[in-house]
């Protein structure tokens, strides 16, 4: 399902336009990425949270050059759904 289908489908739900519910969805998505960025979890009761992950520092290598580099220790966002979700899931 892409960003259309989900535009799309709540504007058939709710009776919206489709520019006013893009630009919330939009908005959302801003906004979850805005808080991970600034450090913040997003959490979504009875779908799930937005979490960033610490990656630890770690060796690589590159096997074309034959060398090895350092990739630094990093966050990485991910998504951690909630009890509710993952059991309508699996019914």
């Amino acid at each position: 399902m892409t960003k259309a289908d989900i535009v799309k489908e709540i504007s058939k739900k709710t009776g919206i336009e489709s520019a006013t519910v893009l630009a919330s969805v939009e908005a959302f998505m801003e906004t979850v990425k805005d808080s991970l960025a600034g450090g913040d979890n997003v959490y979504l009761r009875g779908f799930g949270s937005f979490i960033l992950k610490k990656r630890a520092q770690k060796t690589a290598r590159n096997i074309s050059l034959n060398t090895t580099l350092i990739i630094p220790e990093h966050n990485i966002p991910a998504f951690k759904p909630a009890k509710t979700f993952v059991a309508k899931i699996k019914n």
